[in-house]
Protein backbone atom coordinates (compact mmCIF):
# COMPACT_ATOMS: atom_id res chain seq x y z
CA UNK A 1 0.00 0.00 0.00
CA UNK A 2 1.08 3.59 -0.56
CA UNK A 3 1.81 6.26 2.01
CA UNK A 4 -1.30 8.07 0.82
CA UNK A 5 -3.38 4.99 1.67
CA UNK A 6 -2.01 4.82 5.22
CA UNK A 7 -2.47 8.57 5.66
CA UNK A 8 -6.04 8.27 4.36
CA UNK A 9 -6.70 5.67 7.06
CA UNK A 10 -5.25 7.97 9.73
CA UNK A 11 -7.45 10.82 8.49
CA UNK A 12 -10.47 8.50 8.47
CA UNK A 13 -9.76 7.50 12.08
CA UNK A 14 -9.50 11.19 13.03
CA UNK A 15 -12.73 12.11 11.28
CA UNK A 16 -14.74 9.23 12.75
CA UNK A 17 -13.34 10.08 16.17
CA UNK A 18 -14.82 13.58 15.89
CA UNK A 19 -18.23 12.06 15.12
CA UNK A 20 -17.84 9.93 18.28
CA UNK A 21 -17.04 12.97 20.43
CA UNK A 22 -13.25 12.66 20.38
CA UNK A 23 -10.47 14.89 19.11
CA UNK A 24 -9.65 15.20 15.38
CA UNK A 25 -6.54 13.01 15.38
CA UNK A 26 -5.85 9.49 14.15
CA UNK A 27 -2.74 7.36 13.75
CA UNK A 28 -1.70 4.08 12.17
CA UNK A 29 1.50 2.11 12.78
CA UNK A 30 2.66 -0.07 9.92
CA UNK A 31 5.40 -2.68 9.66
CA UNK A 32 6.25 -4.70 6.57
CA UNK A 33 3.19 -3.38 4.74
CA UNK A 34 0.70 -4.40 7.42
CA UNK A 35 -1.13 -2.48 10.13
CA UNK A 36 0.30 -3.21 13.57
CA UNK A 37 -1.96 -0.83 15.49
CA UNK A 38 -4.22 2.18 15.22
CA UNK A 39 -5.02 5.00 17.60
CA UNK A 40 -7.47 7.85 18.01
CA UNK A 41 -7.31 10.84 20.30
CA UNK A 42 -8.82 9.87 23.67
CA UNK A 43 -7.87 12.91 25.75
CA UNK A 44 -11.39 13.98 26.69
CA UNK A 45 -12.92 10.50 26.67
CA UNK A 46 -10.30 9.06 29.03
CA UNK A 47 -9.56 12.31 30.90
CA UNK A 48 -5.91 11.71 30.00
CA UNK A 49 -3.89 14.59 28.53
CA UNK A 50 -1.35 12.07 27.19
CA UNK A 51 -3.93 10.01 25.26
CA UNK A 52 -3.04 11.52 21.88
CA UNK A 53 -3.72 9.37 18.81
CA UNK A 54 -0.02 8.75 18.20
CA UNK A 55 0.59 7.73 21.81
CA UNK A 56 -2.45 5.45 21.76
CA UNK A 57 -1.18 3.80 18.57
CA UNK A 58 2.31 3.39 20.05
CA UNK A 59 0.87 1.81 23.19
CA UNK A 60 -1.26 -0.59 21.14
CA UNK A 61 1.62 -1.47 18.81
CA UNK A 62 3.95 -2.24 21.71
CA UNK A 63 1.30 -4.45 23.28
CA UNK A 64 0.60 -6.18 19.97
CA UNK A 65 4.29 -6.83 19.27
CA UNK A 66 5.17 -7.51 22.94
CA UNK A 67 8.01 -5.00 22.91
CA UNK A 68 8.75 -1.46 24.08
CA UNK A 69 10.52 -0.44 20.89
CA UNK A 70 9.10 -0.21 17.38
CA UNK A 71 12.15 -0.40 15.16
CA UNK A 72 11.05 -1.31 11.65
CA UNK A 73 7.72 0.50 12.02
CA UNK A 74 6.35 3.69 10.50
CA UNK A 75 3.80 5.92 12.18
CA UNK A 76 1.26 7.53 9.84
CA UNK A 77 -0.70 10.29 11.50
CA UNK A 78 -3.46 12.63 10.44
CA UNK A 79 -1.56 15.68 11.70
CA UNK A 80 1.99 16.78 12.44
CA UNK A 81 2.87 15.32 15.82
CA UNK A 82 3.06 17.69 18.76
CA UNK A 83 6.19 17.68 20.95
CA UNK A 84 4.67 14.99 23.21
CA UNK A 85 4.06 12.69 20.26
CA UNK A 86 7.43 13.39 18.64
CA UNK A 87 9.07 12.48 21.95
CA UNK A 88 6.99 9.29 22.27
CA UNK A 89 7.94 8.38 18.69
CA UNK A 90 11.61 8.87 19.46
CA UNK A 91 11.40 6.79 22.65
CA UNK A 92 9.56 4.06 20.71
CA UNK A 93 12.39 4.10 18.14
CA UNK A 94 10.05 4.29 15.18
CA UNK A 95 11.86 4.35 11.85
CA UNK A 96 9.70 7.12 10.42
CA UNK A 97 6.79 9.43 11.10
CA UNK A 98 4.64 10.58 8.17
CA UNK A 99 1.86 13.13 8.64
CA UNK A 100 -0.93 14.71 6.59
CA UNK A 101 -2.03 18.08 8.05
CA UNK A 102 0.62 20.34 9.54
CA UNK A 103 0.83 22.46 12.71
CA UNK A 104 -0.74 25.45 10.94
CA UNK A 105 -3.75 23.33 9.95
CA UNK A 106 -4.02 22.18 13.58
CA UNK A 107 -3.87 25.76 14.82
CA UNK A 108 -6.65 26.74 12.42
CA UNK A 109 -8.70 23.91 13.91
CA UNK A 110 -8.17 25.17 17.45
CA UNK A 111 -5.20 22.96 18.36
CA UNK A 112 -2.27 25.36 18.40
CA UNK A 113 0.87 23.57 19.57
CA UNK A 114 3.20 26.35 18.47
CA UNK A 115 3.46 27.60 22.05
CA UNK A 116 4.94 24.24 23.07
CA UNK A 117 7.43 24.20 20.21
CA UNK A 118 8.47 27.75 21.10
CA UNK A 119 8.65 26.96 24.82
CA UNK A 120 11.49 24.48 24.36
CA UNK A 121 13.54 27.16 22.62
CA UNK A 122 13.41 29.45 25.69
CA UNK A 123 15.33 29.11 28.95
CA UNK A 124 13.34 27.35 31.67
CA UNK A 125 13.38 30.55 33.71
CA UNK A 126 10.99 32.02 31.12
CA UNK A 127 8.51 29.13 31.16
CA UNK A 128 5.00 29.71 32.54
CA UNK A 129 5.29 26.45 34.51
CA UNK A 130 8.13 26.24 37.00
CA UNK A 131 10.50 23.30 36.57
CA UNK A 132 12.80 23.26 39.58
CA UNK A 133 15.78 21.09 40.45
CA UNK A 134 16.13 20.24 44.13
CA UNK A 135 19.13 18.01 44.80
CA UNK A 136 18.47 15.53 47.60
CA UNK A 137 20.96 13.20 49.28
CA UNK A 138 19.31 10.15 47.72
CA UNK A 139 18.55 11.63 44.28
CA UNK A 140 20.72 9.11 42.42
CA UNK A 141 19.58 6.05 44.44
CA UNK A 142 17.16 4.83 41.74
CA UNK A 143 19.93 4.97 39.11
CA UNK A 144 22.38 3.26 41.44
CA UNK A 145 19.82 0.49 42.02
CA UNK A 146 19.25 0.23 38.28
CA UNK A 147 22.95 -0.11 37.52
CA UNK A 148 23.37 -2.71 40.27
CA UNK A 149 20.38 -4.78 39.07
CA UNK A 150 21.81 -7.62 36.97
CA UNK A 151 18.44 -8.51 35.44
CA UNK A 152 17.70 -5.05 34.06
CA UNK A 153 16.47 -4.67 30.50
CA UNK A 154 18.53 -2.09 28.68
CA UNK A 155 16.73 0.53 26.68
Amino acid sequence: MSEETWLARAVELATTNVAAGGGPFGAVIVRDGAVVAEGQNRVTRDLDPTAHAEVMAIRAACTSLATFELTGCTLYTSCEPCPLCVSASLWARLDRVVYAADRDDAARGGFDDRAFYELFERPRSQWTMAVTHVATADATAPFDAWLAHEGRTAY
